[in-house]
């Protein structure tokens, strides 16, 4: 797990600047804090920062090369599989130096060339200088774990883990895109490959990037495939289920420093430990976060999978700062990113950081076998799309009349927000549910320069998602979507940036290719039956669970937004998104903004979300527009005085 950078000048045919790519790696050095090293061959510069995972020794240092000098490779990640894929290429007549997986990737490389990730089984981003070809060859793993940005210049191309790396070069001027920030301010993310930096694209998961001969392609190797269903009764699937888990825990046991897990107090989670505890030969380290307010604590059921399972569990009772916390999220998260969980998430890797190297976790559950709520109203609101006109009209019009609520997660609310989207194609009502400003509000929001510039309607992103799966049902088509958009630019982002802030590796088991191909072929009723999500799932597991834990409703991993703007954030927002710096940007309408807030203090409307979005959104501008930062005090200095407008 690593952090990597690197530039090859094929246009100008000049070898790099070796210092440039050491200062680009410098700006990664929390993904790697064991050391960095910079080579330049010909007319590529690769360089990379380093967090041992497994062996530690000088041998394991990258950039690495074959024994000829021929091939060099900086790679991001873990290959889960590197053992049995080493003793295949050694069967062929490879011959290794030292232990790392690293090598073994040369060595597929070199056997099976572009081909060879085919053989992977892991996270990774990787870049391999083909010298004799002059080739540069880049990939992203299938679910999109680990990040990769690239940035087209004069010279040619560059590329690294975070774009803020790209601050170290001269020619890189940051300049906000229009239709990144448009998409953002819809889906609280910016979507591949958009990203928030005019010129600098993001390579999608399950891609890889040639640049040879003068030009790029780009080309996608592997993608679910949700239309082929098993024929195995749900008896049956669920065991072979429970041993695809096992089996995708056991291999990420694999590591030479310390190991632990995230325990959330869910099913994943929970799932998740209880497997290692039955793998291991010691005590599993676990880490919970737990809070001050009681509807955002998970600490009691989080304690139950420790108890049953006696691990060497550790809890810590937070109330973040969020004032503190602000100028390292932006930081750290390089783009605009209005995911608040990304505050707990955060935290908790900060801690448990002190304590263990690695960590599993029990990411994509909810993506895999249908665990959020949405899942289940979409089954509602198709039900209602078959009822006859003189039954939905009545509906539609009694949604109209239903009062709001001043509160989110209520009945009431969740209600509201349920039927007011009634009459919607299915795929556009997905798509309002996922957006924190869908397309009405933003309309209200933004100016009408800003529209333009921001090119098409971000729902199109979605729909067009919809439109490309090959999934038999809606049910199956949703999670085909969250799969490609919302689990990779949301959620593994928010992990993967929180756990490399303090160098921490993230393990996901539930990532893992095997376990997604299989949670695909499963048909949608297996996962969302008779209204229980997650069915399969929790047949699969009952027995490794308290009951306790297998069936109480989902719990989002939050923080309390809602009362932090009615309180704590309340005169920091007012200043900033009603202050002169972001109404000269052009972008939104001052009254509207002032609307959001005024009505979310007095009670009358909850726009936490939306109140975060802008603030996040502000900030970063702030931090990566209006200032060239080169390290992280520089941010905190920049915006070390957030009332200041």
């Amino acid at each position: 797990m690593c952090g990597i950078a690197g530039r090859v000048n094929f246009s100008t045919g000049r070898p790099p600047s070796v210092e440039l790519v050491q200062s680009m790696c410098d700006l990664l050095a929390h993904r790697g804090p064991d050391g960095g090293h910079a080579i330049v061959d010909g007319i590529a510069a690769l360089g990379h920062r380093r967090l041992a995972i497994i062996d530690l020794s000088p041998a394991g240092r990258q950039p690495m090369s074959t024994a000829d000098g021929q091939v060099w490779i900086t790679f991001n990640g873990e290959i889960y599989n590197f053992q049995e894929l080493r003793s295949t290429l050694e069967a062929r007549g490879h011959r290794f130096h030292t232990r790392t997986d690293t090598e073994v990737i040369l060595a597929a490389y070199k056997e099976f060339g572009i081909e060879c990730l085919r053989h992977l089984n892991g996270m990774f981003a990787l870049a391999i200088w083909d010298r004799p070809r002059q080739r540069l060859f880049m990939a992203r793993d299938r679910a999109g774990k680990k990040p990769l940005y690239y940035w087209e210049n004069h010279d040619g191309l560059a590329f690294a883990s975070e774009p803020k790396a790209f601050l170290a070069d001269s020619d890189f001027s940051p300049e906000a895109d229009p239709v990144a920030l448009s998409a953002y301010l819809t889906y609280q993310y910016v979507p591949t490959p958009l990203s928030a930096f005019k010129g600098v694209k993001k390579l999608p998961p399950a891609h890889y990037l040639l640049a040879e001969n003068g030009r790029i392609s780009i080309e996608r190797y592997w993608k679910l495939s949700y239309a082929r269903k098993t024929a195995m009764t749900e008896r049956e699937a669920s065991e072979a289920l429970l041993e695809k888990l096992r089996e995708a825990v056991r291999i990420r046991l694999v590591s030479d420093v310390p190991l632990g897990a995230f325990l959330s107090g869910g099913i994943d989670s929970g799932s998740v430990v209880a497997l290692m505890a039955q793998l291991g030969t010691s005590p599993v380290k676990t880490f919970s976060i737990g809070f001050e307010e009681k509807a955002f604590d998970e600490l009691g059921y989080a304690r139950l999978v420790a108890t049953r399972y006696g691990t060497d569990h550790r809890e810590f009772v937070v109330r973040p700062d969020a004032v503190e916390l602000l100028p390292r999220l932006v930081w750290h998260y390089n783009e605009p990113f209005a995911d608040s969980s990304a505050i707990p998430t955060f935290v908790l890797s900060e801690l448990t950081r002190r304590y263990v190297t690695v960590a599993l976790n029990g990411d994509a559950g909810d993506e895999n076998f249908a665990g959020y709520e949405r899942y289940r109203a979409n089954v509602l609101a198709q039900r209602y799309d078959r009822m006859p006109s003189l039954v939905r009209r009545p509906l539609r019009r009694l949604a109209e009349l239903m009062p709001r609520s001043g509160r989110s997660g209520t009945l009431l609310s969740r209600g509201k927000r349920f039927v007011e989207t009634f009459g919607e194609a299915r795929e556009h009502r997905y798509v309002r549910w996922m957006s924190h400003f869908h397309h009405s509000l933003r309309m209200e929001l933004c100016r009408p320069e800003f529209l333009e510039a921001g090119g098409p309607d971000p729902a199109s992103i979605l729909v067009d998602a919809y439109a490309a799966s090959d999934a038999p049902d809606f049910v199956d088509a949703t999670l085909d979507v969250d799969v490609q958009n919302y689990l990779p630019d949301d959620l593994l982002v928010k992990v993967d940036i929180a756990t490399m802030a303090h160098g921490l590796e993230g393990r996901s088991p539930l990532l893992d290719y095997n376990v997604m191909e299989f949670a695909a072929s499963l048909p949608s009723g297996f996962k969302l039956k008779g209204g229980v999500k997650k069915h399969i799932l929790k047949m699969a597991v009952s027995s490794l669970l308290p009951d306790e834990i297998v069936n109480r409703p989902k719990m989002g991993f939050g923080v309390p937004l809602e009362t932090w703007f009615r309180k704590e954030l309340k005169e920091m927002a007012f200043d900033i998104l009603l202050g002169s710096r972001m109404r000269e940007r052009g972008y939104l309408d001052g009254a509207f903004v002032r609307r959001l807030l005024e009505e979310h203090v007095s009670g009358a409307r909850a726009w936490h979300n939306q109140l975060w979005n802008l603030l996040m959104l502000e900030l970063w501008h702030r931090a990566f527009i209006d200032r060239r930062p080169t390290r992280f005090d520089d941010v905190a200095m920049g915006l070390g005085a957030l009332v200041v407008a």
